[in-house]
């Protein structure tokens, strides 16, 4: 299971040459992220009032060709790995051509840990919100 996030890319996002910086990348991956988790049922900010949150643990990003001012792109997400400690997140940004066929912009992955909202130590999702653990870690896409 994945999500499909649609983004147009902002004259903001863009550096003198017209190309989005790479800084935005991450930002892309977090509404991805955001559109992934609520294919569940929940968001992020129902996770929080759980008392849960996710702090970013590791990022990647690479850069094949670049998205430029005005072009829509498609953000697939999923998820590769869930443990009961932390999850990984991959992505691939996608270009959407007149045609409507799609060109690999990049791609990358996020890793975050479940940690407790107030004490910001880490904790078990798998006790903590089971049937979202679950419906997660049943869609986890194995790549190999």
């Amino acid at each position: 299971m994945h999500s499909r996030t649609k983004i147009t890319v902002r004259y903001a996002e863009t550096d003198q040459m017209g190309i989005a910086h790479h800084s935005n990348y991450p930002i892309w991956y977090e509404a991805g992220r955001s559109d992934f988790i609520k294919l569940f049922g929940t968001s992020y900010s129902e996770m929080e009032k759980a008392g849960i949150m996710t702090p970013l643990l590791n990022l990647t990003c690479h850069f094949g060709l670049p998205a430029l001012y005005d072009d829509e792109l498609i953000i697939r997400t999923w998820c590769i790995t869930m443990t009961a400690a932390r999850i990984v997140f991959s992505y691939t940004v996608k270009r959407i051509e007149k045609d409507g066929t799609e060109t690999e912009l990049g791609y990358g992955t996020t890793e975050h840990g479940f940690v407790d909202s107030k004490t910001l130590k880490p904790c078990n999702v798998k006790k903590r919100l089971p049937e979202l653990y679950e419906k997660i870690n049943a869609g986890v896409k194995h790549l190999t």
